[in-house]
């Protein structure tokens, strides 16, 4: 309890120091930001003298924060709880979290990296300052730069191909043969490369020291902007002790492709578990005035898990789901 506190106030201080603004948004929303591989929370509006109406927990505070940012809001982060249902619970997941957002406007992904290593960094040497020596071994490599992988480089390695020359979908279901997997006729390219990337790739980058995965193809549809005249979007991903741990963007701007983006996710979401009303006037309320910005989530309970050294989520949060739910 005292570490989480103390890891909290940290973060806290240091986007302070950095003239970011701490905002608030709301758990609930009547619409989301669809993302047709992640599941909502569903609750209903009841009111005596108006509709019953569907609401939302929010699976990150993105719809909100941008909303800030698009009315001039400035560097903007948060601190809140997120909501994932139909995922894993156990050891290393909850369907409740608590997530990092903060966004910097005229920053792009690589910059990002830089605030990210640097936040880390300072986390682990005020824990290091408390002088457990046990904790030294810990907490040195997340004080050191973090390893750079590109996406490309990844796929050479742990998967023993270019996956720049597989951006055609048949070329991709080629080399998911060729490793041994049985795709069928209705996987998308995306559903292809991620079998390729959970099974031979993310492991392998997950065992090593912390590494941020980068260059994210952009047949992986986000709200990335794409890497001009290249098959690569401006995405990265950390990993710490095994798992991700955040996720980065230069966030799309173009209203165009995001137009694109929601409307081809409004598409998907709908076969979805639990079907969402799509925010689909949401890019319009800010574009095209939304600035040029980047955006990163961290999970905080993964954070806290990586500067503790604790293996689980129990205790990292002290009333996990999959405990409350047991009789």
């Amino acid at each position: 309890m005292e570490a989480r506190a103390r890891i909290h106030e940290g973060i806290r201080t240091f986007f302070r120091q950095r003239d970011y603004l701490e905002v608030d948004t709301p758990l609930l929303a009547p619409s989301l930001i669809p993302e047709s591989t992640i599941e909502a929370f569903r609750t209903d509006f009841v009111h005596p003298f108006l509709p019953t109406r569907d609401l939302y927990l929010i699976p990150s505070p993105e719809l909100w924060m941008k909303q800030l940012i698009g009315a001039g809001s400035g560097n903007i982060f948060q601190i809140c709880h997120a909501f994932r249902n139909a995922e894993n619970i156990g050891d290393q997941h909850s369907p409740e979290f608590t997530m990092l957002e903060w966004y910097t406007l005229g920053a792009d992904y690589r910059q990002s990296i830089g605030i990210c290593q640097n936040l880390i960094a300072t986390l682990a040497e005020a824990e290091l300052a408390r002088g457990e020596s046990s904790a030294r071994e810990r907490l040195e490599p997340l004080t050191r730069p973090f390893r750079v992988v590109t996406m490309q480089e990844a796929f050479d390695r742990f998967a023993g191909f270019d996956l720049a020359g597989c951006t055609d979908r048949s070329q991709l279901e080629n080399q998911a043969r060729r490793l041994g997997l049985s795709p069928s006729a209705e996987d998308s390219w995306q559903e292809l490369f991620n079998r390729i990337f959970l099974t031979f790739v993310e492991e392998e980058i997950a065992k090593g020291p912390p590494t941020i995965l980068t260059d994210f193809p952009s047949g992986i549809a986000t709200l990335a902007r794409a890497i001009p005249g290249t098959p690569w979007s401006e995405r990265w991903e950390l990993y710490l002790d095994g798992r991700e741990t955040a996720n980065c963007y230069t966030e799309e701007t173009d209203p165009q492709r995001m137009r694109e983006f929601f409307e081809q996710e409004s598409r998907e979401k709908s076969e979805s578990l639990v079907p969402v009303r799509p925010a689909l006037d949401f890019p319009h309320s800010f574009v095209p005035e939304f600035p040029a910005c980047s955006g990163v989530a961290v999970g905080v309970d993964r954070l806290i898990m990586a500067l503790t050294g604790a293996s689980s989520i129990r205790g990292v949060i002290f009333f996990p789901v999959h405990d409350t739910l047991q009789p």
